[in-house]
């Protein structure tokens, strides 16, 4: 038996993440000496605010905790998940629709393994989030890709949706704001997607999770708040990770309607049992608690996002839309490719985020993680001396 055929084809099919990728390679240059400054990871720079970190601390003292707990959830924080969903989605639920996971991509993972069957297709917009097409083909679902480039503000259209849907179109993949482009679909726009939907008898499994992180006065509604009749053939996924910075808490949820739950959690219930319970209970003080230093963190990412979109505007061949929401620019380098820059022709926007970090010493993630080539994303979760500086790097290097 070889190296190559005990991987089991499933498995050696799957890509690396590539957001993951760049940023451990940043990582690694920045241990050796090198003054990269990354703009790969989708993680904010704050701490977790204090009294989320006190709720887990107290939880420590307390052995119960120590224990194994229901699969699907800490009763408190399934609940807590309740109120945030009428709250921010504008949707009644119960707890028994909630299942508490690791983290939300966790909870998309458990979207795609519950509803796909091998040869089902999900439609799905792109630019996406790098985990979304590997996720889908570990459920032996097919991506169907539907571009929307800068032109459209990385926005697709009904149009577009209706032209990709076949008869073995079964579910639609949402997310807005959207991670990488942070666009943001208006009440109409998301209104005539979830009627498309509805009419279509498509599942949606609509990713919410920059929900509350939104820019100008902007509201990202809730596809089941624009549509209510599509509740019942929606899952709604999100967590604490962006909004309360806790990425390394790995806490997310999946919510839906009773068979598609029961699924889920029969799933759950023989891949990770019950999730770390002193998380659970540092998340429910995050939905629960005071939310002024949420705010806080919202209101330096608004003015982070001036700053960055103003600065990447200004390199040669660099075009990027003002985002509407989450953390991330989206720049359009199209008229940036094909010129040599120090002995280099790049042609693709992985060859051209290769050249930036190797000589402008700047991480950034190519378009082809998100899908077509051309583009790179930049998180600007990151403080604003290393965003001026990171960016003004690429202008030197891209204006010789």
């Amino acid at each position: 038996m070889t190296e190559t055929n005990r991987l089991s084809k499933k498995i050696a099919a799957i890509a690396e993440s590539a957001t993951l990728k760049v940023d451990s390679k940043a990582k690694a240059l920045q241990a050796e000496g090198r003054p990269v400054i990354s703009f790969a990871a989708g993680e904010p720079d704050f701490a977790t605010p204090e009294h989320i970190v006190e709720a887990a601390r107290k939880a420590l003292d307390d052995p119960k905790n120590f224990r194994y707990t229901p699969a699907v959830g800490l009763p408190a924080l399934r609940e807590a998940i309740v109120r945030k969903t009428k709250r921010d989605s504008g949707l009644d639920i119960t707890p028994a629709q909630v299942i508490v996971t690791n983290g939300g991509k966790h909870a998309v993972y458990s979207a795609f393994q519950t509803i796909l069957d091998p040869g089902d297709e999900v439609i799905l917009p792109a630019p996406y989030w790098t985990s979304y097409s590997e996720e889908i083909k570990l459920a032996d679902g097919t991506a169907v890709e539907v571009f929307a480039g800068a032109d459209q503000g990385y926005k697709v259209t009904v149009e577009q949706l209706e032209a990709a849907r076949t008869d073995r179109t079964k579910a639609l993949l949402f997310c807005s704001p959207s991670n990488p482009t942070g666009a943001v679909y208006t009440p109409e726009e998301t209104k005539a997607i979830g009627e498309w939907a509805l009419a279509n008898n498509l599942i949606v499994v609509s990713d919410e999770i920059y929900q509350n992180l939104t820019y100008d006065g902007v509201r990202a509604i809730s596809i089941v708040e624009a549509v209510p009749a599509l509740a019942d053939n929606t899952i709604l996924v999100n967590g604490v990770a962006k909004t309360y910075a806790m990425t390394g808490w790995r806490i997310g949820w999946f919510i839906g309607p009773a068979d598609l739950v029961k699924g889920a959690a029969n799933l759950q219930s023989h891949m990770t049992s019950n999730i770390n319970n002193i998380a659970q209970i540092a998340a429910a003080a995050a939905l629960d608690g005071p939310q002024e230093p949420i705010e806080e963190m919202r209101q330096a990412f608004e003015r982070r996002r001036g700053l960055i979109v103003a600065e990447l505007n200004k390199v040669p061949g660099f075009h990027c839309p003002m985002p509407e929401g989450a953390f991330y620019a989206y720049v359009d380098v199209t008229a940036a490719l094909g010129r040599e820059i120090r002995g280099v022709t790049p042609t693709t926007s992985l060859e051209l985020a290769d050249l930036i970090l190797s000589e402008a010493e700047v991480a950034a993630v190519p378009g082809e993680a998100f899908g077509p080539s051309g583009y790179l994303r930049f998180s600007y979760a990151l403080g604003d001396e290393a965003i001026v500086e990171g960016v003004r790097r690429i202008q030197a290097l891209l204006s010789e």
